[in-house]
């Protein structure tokens, strides 16, 4: 008999959404058997990047996801991406969101009147109260309330085992005494992430100086592509694209984590030498942010510059696009003044700026929608917003790119299931969040935390269909006591510090909700 009915690597909003979604399936369906998610972090650094995140969601207000948003991964990735699985996530959204919502997950609908974000159907986003970590807390409690479920800390997930007819049965961990030891179950999901946090997989995939992106927060160094490893030993297929990455650019002057820099669009970004190096109006701000940090790590020696004026600052803080660093910005009644305290060369600022203004006619700053004021004569281009910048003082801030995950990973069908390289679904294996693979060239971004928890709930449900369909006896475990979602003492629920970053970005914006 086995030891577990399901075992799950990874508990972040992927893991801990199939860890419960199984849980309240099977006991619908009069299973009984036990639950384990094994996590290589301890308890007090629990879930990874999903903690740490803000977790915008591209939803609309009536739940459903943003329509825009499958065309624009076919358009990013070229064709690539698979439209059968944008399709599936874009029917399973509505259930997500309800799912959160009746097991505590506090949301709002925020309103962007300041921003060109990237889609103009509908320009609102939701915002989990507490961010992400507020997600996993509620999640993970509700998963804790069956007596059948447990959560294995510390341990780590090395390799899957294998029947004698070829269904996966089980997963090899090491615990803290390095000792390895094998839970067996009839069904396992990975959910364990990319592989950001390995320099490693990272310099064999990405080339050159990989080693010099840092991870965004906490939590992702444990991110070793282990889970992709593993599932390809057994001929797991892989999707996505292993050259590239999510990324953004934060202030460099603090360590806080996700400290990002938002607004690159409405001023200019310089190099050391003080030269501009970007086209920083090309398109939307969510269109083209993380094209901005991958040019910074990969051409720019990880240092860049970003300089505004007055009006900017005024139009946009207090808010969340120059709010989410702990730190005020670098300020000059002059350029010349500015440039010195970020450490660069006054004249060359101060060349560079006037080439700039000397290329533009000027106008209102409109930073809400794509204004088509741009510069003429001058490489790289400014492409939207190209309004001067002469009204002093004069903001800066020093700038580096930091990864937030990878786009390389296992191929998935509809039903979270993982496919061989031949085709054939992996009898057993599920996978879901960051660990599966979808991206390419670019992100469309809001959509891989909503993406995360729902193929996570799809995995779940779907390996208690499969425990049904094989006949798989219920694993030794005691007779559960299965609260409905409804009866979970909410002051169990442990407390939801906000995330620094998300605490302070949510208050900032919340006069524009």
């Amino acid at each position: 008999m086995s030891e577990y009915d399901l075992v799950v690597i990874g508990s972040g909003f992927a893991g801990a959404s199939a860890a419960l979604s199984y849980c309240e399936k099977a006991a619908e369906e009069g299973r009984s058997g036990r639950v384990a998610v094994v996590e290589v972090g301890a308890e007090d650094e629990r879930s990874g990047g999903s903690r740490w995140t803000m977790a915008w969601l591209r939803v609309y207000e009536d739940g459903r996801l943003d329509e825009s948003w499958k065309d624009r991964v076919q358009e990013t990735s070229k064709g690539l991406a698979d439209r059968e699985y944008c399709l599936a996530l874009e029917r399973e959204v509505p259930g997500t969101i309800k799912y959160l919502e009746s097991h505590g997950v506090e949301l709002y609908q925020h309103w962007e009147n300041d921003v060109a974000l990237e889609y103009e159907t509908d320009k609102s986003i939701k915002w989990p109260v507490g961010g992400g970590l507020q997600i996993v807390n509620n999640l993970l409690t509700h998963f804790q309330s069956f007596d059948n479920a447990e959560i294995l800390w510390e341990t780590e997930a090395v390799k899957l085992s294998i029947s004698d007819d070829g269904r996966v049965n089980g997963v090899v961990v090491r615990g803290k005494d390095g000792l390895l030891r094998t839970l067996t179950s009839h069904a396992v999901v990975i959910a364990s992430g990319g592989f950001e946090g390995n320099p490693e997989m990272l310099t064999q995939y990405l080339g050159n100086n990989a080693v010099d992106i840092k991870p965004i927060v906490p939590g992702l160094h444990r991110n070793k592509g282990a889970g992709i490893r593993m599932a390809m030993d057994l001929g797991a297929d892989t999707a996505g694209q292993f050259d590239m990455f999510h990324s953004e650019v934060v202030d460099s002057r603090t360590s806080r984590p996700d400290a990002v820099i938002w607004g690159h669009n409405y001023g200019i970004c310089v190099n050391q030498e003080g030269k501009r190096f970007f086209d920083e109006g090309e398109d939307y701000l969510f269109a083209h942010f993380e094209l901005l940090a991958y040019e910074v790590w990969k051409n720019q020696n990880q240092k860049a510059y970003f300089i505004t004026d007055k009006p900017v600052m005024e139009r946009m803080r207090p808010g969340w696009v120059y709010e989410t660093t702990d730190l005020e910005p670098e300020e000059g009644a002059t350029l010349a003044e500015l440039a010195t305290k970020l450490g660069l060369d006054p004249a060359a600022v101060e060349a560079t700026v006037q080439e700039f203004n000397n290329s533009t006619p000027g106008g209102p700053f409109q930073p809400e929608i794509l204004d088509g004021l741009g510069t003429q004569g001058i490489t790289p281009p400014k492409s939207n917003w190209a309004n001067k910048i002469e009204s002093g003082p004069f903001y800066g801030y020093p700038l580096e790119a930091r990864i937030t995950f990878t786009y390389g990973g296992l191929k998935v069908d509809t039903d979270a299931r993982v496919i061989s390289r031949g085709g054939a679904v992996i009898p057993g294996l599920y996978a879901a969040g960051e660990i599966t693979g979808l991206f390419y060239h670019e992100y469309p971004p809001a959509t891989s935390s909503i993406r995360s928890m729902t193929f996570g709930r799809v995995a779940g449900a779907n390996a208690v269909k499969y425990l049904t369909e094989i006949g798989a006896p219920d694993s030794a475990a005691p007779a559960p006591q299965v609260p409905s979602t409804t009866q979970v003492d909410e002051s169990a629920l442990p407390s939801v510090p906000e995330s620094e970053a998300a605490s302070k970005a949510a208050e900032a914006a919340g006069s524009r909700r």
